[in-house]
């Protein structure tokens, strides 16, 4: 246990560097927060290099040719990382409810996935979000074996026992932080309480832990990932010590970073320049490679395929809200059409008109007014969507958010993609209302 005492000893010697500059701790705590984010997610498939991860993270720019599901991945994540770090502060215990709730800001929507029935068909599984699984999760192994994990009816109790010894163990004077968070991280993935999401779930829950008690988090990196999986392996062979180790040995990785950074000196990793070096290289491939640009045909396909369902089910969605308003306002214009009234769009815009449309900027402005409830009239949102159709792709954007969804000339938006975007226009707008109620009840 060698890289366990080291790591004790790191963790007094950047104890004794406490308080850190704030400006320092924040540049620390954006590395460990971007490593977090590509690796974590990285492990478990997600295509976006690291430079695109940064790219979206900071700045909120979504990248070219990658599929939303990746993007969604990454912002969902990145929320319940800085959710946690907000929960650390406020000195939250852990619970049920807390693990929950990190779920469901993990994976933002439910949604579907292909499956494989018991017998081999193809099939549906919805994955619900913030909410325990209802279908077994068994894996099989490469020997052909089945791995098997908690039932869903096992689930409940299970998870009730797992919250049970982690607050009875931390209560313990001679707890040993590290053998506490790798040892819930393991217990954890046996029970594999959610349908989907269960990996980064784990290592987010093994880091508050960790932080919670003054170390910093754990990066497993996407290069490791062999030796993360056996190591786990081995645990589920009787042999967790071999897995406790290997979370001691990259912690050791960030305490040492922690403690340079502390000290003002340089955090960069060997690996950081391979990372942007990587990068680089993909966008010179990408210059040389044949792109779809702008055309009249491409972006009248795109507009037919993906933009037009987008602005349907927007709207559709949307709408809902108006029975909460005395008043709603709507208009959708581009460069040869206006309506002001959903109505109109719906009954008058036909899709033989597209080969005729001018796209160059598509708005839809949405204003909801007075909401219907005494000491609310003055109340109002507005949503405003803007469509950009440039030369490179098409890119929708909410000027109440910082993010942008790209769209290629040579791809279509799915309609799980779509519903994505949308719930996440819907969720803003039910957002608003609840913090109008929430106001009004504290007076």
């Amino acid at each position: 246990m060698e890289d366990i005492a080291k790591a004790l000893e790191l963790k007094n010697e950047l104890d004794n560097l406490r308080p850190i500059d704030k400006e320092k701790e924040a540049i620390i705590m954006q590395k460990f927060r971007l490593d977090w984010n590509y690796h974590s997610n990285h492990l478990e498939g997600n295509t976006l290099t690291y430079g695109e991860t940064k790219a979206l993270i900071l700045f909120g720019i979504t990248a070219q040719g990658k599929p939303l599901k990746d993007t969604l991945e990454i912002t969902g994540h990145n929320e319940a990382i800085n959710w946690v770090l907000v929960m650390i502060k406020g000195e939250r215990p852990l619970t049920e409810n807390f693990i929950r709730e990190l779920h469901t800001l993990l994976l933002k929507e439910s949604y579907e996935v292909d499956a494989i029935t018991p017998d081999g068909k193809p099939t549906k599984k919805k994955i619900t979000v913030g909410s325990y699984k209802i279908t077994a999760n068994h894996v099989k192994t490469k020997t052909g074996e089945i791995f098997y994990f908690a039932t869903p009816e096992e689930t409940p109790a299970k998870m009730y026992d797992l919250l049970n010894w982690f607050n009875q163990k931390i209560k313990e004077t001679d707890v040993n932080p590290i053998f506490l968070a790798a040892e819930f991280h393991y217990k954890f993935i046996r029970i594999h309480p959610f349908d989907d999401g269960n990996g980064r779930t784990a290592r987010i829950l093994m880091n508050f832990i960790l932080m919670q008690l003054g170390f910093p988090p754990v990066i497993i990196k996407t290069e490791d990932k062999a030796n993360y999986f056996a190591a786990l392996q081995m645990a589920d062979a009787g042999n967790i010590e071999t897995f406790i180790n290997y979370i001691a040995q990259n912690l050791v990785r960030s305490l040492e970073i922690m403690i340079a950074g502390a000290k003002g000196e340089n955090i960069e990793e060997d690996d950081d320049l391979d990372k942007e070096i990587a990068l680089l290289e993909q966008k010179l491939k990408i210059i040389e490679s044949t792109k779809v640009l702008k055309s009249h045909k491409s972006s009248a396909e795109l507009f037919q395929n993906s933009i037009l369902p987008f602005i349907l089910t927007y709207t559709e969605m949307m709408s809902k809200f108006e029975k909460l308003y005395s008043s709603c306002e709507f208009e959708i214009f581009g460069d040869n059409f206006n309506y002001l009234t959903k109505e109109d769009f719906l009954q008058n815009f036909k899709a033989d008109e597209i080969d005729n449309l001018v796209l160059n900027k598509i708005k839809i402005y949405y204003i909801f007014s007075m909401l219907k409830q005494t000491g609310f009239e003055e109340v109002k949102y507005e949503n405003y969507i803007s469509i950009i159709f440039d030369a490179n792709s098409c890119k929708i954007k909410n000027f109440s958010d910082t993010t942008t969804w790209e769209v290629l000339y040579d791809s279509i938006l799915t309609k799980t993609e779509i519903d994505k975007i949308v719930k996440s226009e819907v969720k803003r707008h039910k957002e608003f209302i609840e913090q109008k109620i929430a106001e009004k009840e504290n007076k």
